[in-house]
């Protein structure tokens, strides 16, 4: 019984971290299977939506505190950010990606490193190198049941997340728009002949992948509540491990792959020394990749690569 509840308790934990890596790593996804190329400023776009949502936060609690409840106020930080944060998607597009649409990948490549950089430092030069804490957003409430500890936030997390992909999945099935994007991730170059625009698509893509990063980013702060600046660096490479995982360009591959990786790092970290996470984890992952080469859900047309 005591195993079962020490299980029980390593899943729901491994859920929790599993949700970011799935959020963010879909954002990845998402740009590939339209763009053929990674943005790896993702990360760093996440970590924006964290003090974005950190100043929304501040500002909502400070005016609406005691005038509205606590859910409603995360509910309006949550909206107000993923406005704001999808525009900064839109700038990243527009200003870094856009000039470079027919260059080789590896000059966006490295624009996507630049403008990360320039994310970094845009932080410290306005707010400096001190951390900050994020403000809680509701009050954290811990729940006993039978014999396994979660917190009101960590399920909050985790619902949320399902939640977004549920949408996220709607919406690419549902709608107009998503047929589009699910065309061109199928055939990049045919589809704008047929008289979908790709200025259009590409930024409405680096949109939404930006409002789930800054989502994450408000949720990660309500886990762990200590902002920095280069916070967006290791998870977002985590991120990116777990789309290359998935199968490039895959979005369900991306969310599956982000949950699995938190379930590889919790479960290996409660046999072995936390020193060693990383290195069995990202080894079991090499594994894997050994044997998937594309990727748990990758294609053949997504390996085509644009050089």
């Amino acid at each position: 019984m005591e195993l079962l509840q020490y299980i029980l308790q390593n899943l729901i934990n491994a859920a929790e971290r599993g949700s970011f890596y799935a959020v963010i790593s879909i954002g990845y996804s998402m740009v590939y299977g339209v763009l053929m190329l990674f943005n790896f400023a993702h990360g760093d776009i996440f970590m924006v939506g964290a003090y974005i949502g950190f100043g929304i936060a501040t500002l909502f609690i400070g005016i609406f505190a005691g005038l509205l409840p606590a859910p409603l106020i995360f509910l309006a930080t949550v909206v107000t950010t993923m406005f704001l944060v999808s525009w900064v998607g839109v700038f990243v597009e527009v200003a870094g990606y856009r000039p470079l649409r027919n260059a080789p990948r590896a000059s966006a490549a490295i624009t996507g490193l630049m403008i990360g950089i320039i994310f970094e430092t845009g932080v410290l030069i306005l707010l400096g190198a001190t951390r900050l804490s994020f403000p809680p957003l509701m009050k954290s409430v811990t729940y006993h049941v039978g014999g396994i500890y979660i917190t009101n936030v960590k399920a909050m997390i985790i619902i949320i997340s399902l939640l977004l992909m549920v949408a996220l999945h709607a919406f690419i099935q549902k709608t107009k728009w998503g047929m589009a994007m699910r065309a061109m991730s199928y055939d990049f170059l045919a589809v704008p002949l047929m008289g979908v625009s790709i200025n259009t698509i590409a930024p409405l893509t680096f949109a939404m992948g930006a409002g789930l990063a800054s989502v994450a980013g408000i949720l990660y702060g309500q886990a762990y509540p200590i902002l920095d600046p280069y916070m967006g660096v290791i998870i977002g490479w985590k991120a990116f491990v777990a789309a290359i995982l998935g199968g490039r360009g895959s979005i369900k591959g991306a969310a599956f792959a982000g949950y699995l990786l938190g379930f590889i790092e919790i479960f290996v970290a409660t046999i072995f020394p936390s020193t060693l996470r990383d290195l069995i984890a990202y080894s079991i992952i090499l594994i894997i990749l050994s044997f998937k080469p594309r990727g748990f859900f990758g294609m053949e047309h997504s390996t085509k690569l644009r050089l």
